[in-house]
């Protein structure tokens, strides 16, 4: 696509939108900016965009810029059925994410992985197999670093490897990658998506542009992902922890057991695994079928199981003080993935749970508490949720905190001995954080507080 002299509305300027409007001005593209925020507001971002010449439509709904634009590319905030959006589209106008935007640069063959839960850790996990064969891999999108940044870059012998939310596919009309992932599916999102029928469609069309040369790698125990199968051309292959399969990816004897369609092989023992917890497993079963499938060896895979560490605020074990051992989970931004990280404890846990209100309902996070969960600390928007959930379920140990450092401090007044602190929200960040890396680094250095006081 040949962007010189078109006019791109870039709405939201954020990482992705940022780095947006820097590879369309670099191809010689007319760039539009648009944020609700102001001049002072952006800082550095409104510094390094005016220096390359955008013009800038800050504060405002761009309506008015649309009669004079050629595409617009949107942030993840950026709501598909948002008015502005509906109108651009009713216009004629071309709306697309910063992935899509992406996808249509890159050379290279795409992995892309989603799901609720395990995204970001299969992806890193996937670029460190690819990176050990070694092959110029480049990890990208969700996680953190913007598709489109690395897109120019990446030529026919490389891989990207882009982790997808929901909100990105919202606006990929032509994306189309070698293998795709759908990891689970759980309630997640639905003030954004309205229904679960309408995430689940969203997460299924990640292969809506699939063929039967690409590949779909799909999670055997979870029945909806399952059923996304039949919604893809391309060649399904399962895995699962809980069941032996005659294909794909699954655990036998205590071994972690591939079969391509060249004939069953052991990867590795599953105590050999680095990551701990049974969702560390399922993440590993999936990483090691997508890399597989994309011709590493089965020797490599074992090898990068074997040392790979996980990635931060993802049951990121932090520090421990007297014997109480602290995690953070800050990614646990649904009740599912605060689920998951509750089952890979060991230990009584003090949760410290809470945040921005996304909809969702907490009773199955209180009956996962069990008998491991010997109190819970609650902040934010949804405390009093949980505390109702909790106290309807008989759980009596709850308590109230105004911020995450009080809760930290309240958690360890609580915490058993030889027992453990975990920060794992179940919400998102943005009601008291600009994101859930944030939250993580204010927990890290809560716990840091906290042992400087106890020398």
């Amino acid at each position: 696509m040949d962007f010189k002299d078109k006019v791109v509305l870039v709405v939201g300027l954020a990482r992705s939108g940022l780095s947006a409007a820097k590879v369309l001005t670099g191809l010689g593209a007319k760039v539009i900016a648009n944020d609700i925020k102001d001049k002072d507001q952006l800082g550095e971002v409104y510094q390094e965009l005016d220096s390359i010449g955008v013009e800038w439509a800050l504060g405002i709904r761009p309506d008015e810029y649309l009669n004079r634009v050629d595409l617009v590319v949107i942030s993840p905030a950026i709501a598909i059925d948002s008015p502005f959006v509906q109108k651009a589209i009713s216009m004629g106008i071309e709306v697309i994410s910063e992935v899509e935007l992406a996808y249509r640069l890159c050379k290279a063959p795409i992995v892309a992985i989603t799901g609720t839960n395990g995204k970001t850790t299969t992806t890193a996990l996937v670029g460190e197999i690819f990176k050990a064969v070694p092959k110029q891999t480049y990890v990208v999108g969700n996680i953190g670093i913007p598709f489109v940044g690395i897109a120019n870059q990446a030529q026919k012998s490389h891989i990207v490897v882009v982790e997808i939310s929901s909100f990105q596919l919202e606006a990929m009309p032509t994306f189309h990658p070698r293998v795709a992932a759908v990891l689970n599916v759980t309630e997640d999102h639905l003030n954004r998506h309205k229904t679960m029928e309408n995430y689940i469609n969203l997460k299924a069309s990640i292969f809506k542009n699939s063929t039967q040369s690409d590949w779909a790698i799909l999670n055997a125990d979870d029945p909806i992902s399952v059923s996304i199968a039949q919604k893809t051309k391309a060649q399904v292959l399962l895995f699962s922890r809980t069941k032996k399969l005659s294909k794909g990816a699954w655990v036998e004897e205590d071994w972690l057991v591939l079969d391509v369609g060249q004939g069953k092989e052991r990867v590795c023992k599953t105590q050999d695994i680095f990551i701990p917890g049974p969702h560390n497993l399922e993440n590993a079963l999936a990483a090691s079928l997508i890399t597989r499938v994309m011709g590493v060896s089965a020797r490599t895979i074992a090898d990068v199981l074997k040392v790979f560490r996980g990635v931060e605020h993802r049951i990121e074990l932090v520090e421990t003080i007297d014997g109480i051992t602290f995690y953070n989970d800050s990614k646990g931004t649904n009740i599912d993935a605060t689920i998951k990280a509750i089952d890979s404890m060991t230990a009584p846990t003090v949760l410290i749970a809470g945040g921005y209100d996304k909809g969702s309902s907490f009773e199955a996070l209180i009956d996962a508490c069990g008998e491991i969960v010997s109190h819970i600390v609650v902040l934010g928007q949804t405390s009093d949720k949980i505390i109702k959930a909790a106290k309807d379920k008989g759980f009596q140990n709850v308590y109230k905190v105004d911020s995450l450092e009080e809760g930290v401090k309240k958690a360890f007044s609580l915490v058993l001995p030889g027992g453990n602190v975990l920060l794992s929200p179940a919400c998102a960040s943005w009601d008291m954080f600009k994101d859930f890396e944030e939250r993580g680094r204010v927990f890290k250095e809560a716990v840091k507080v906290l042992k400087e006081e106890k020398r």
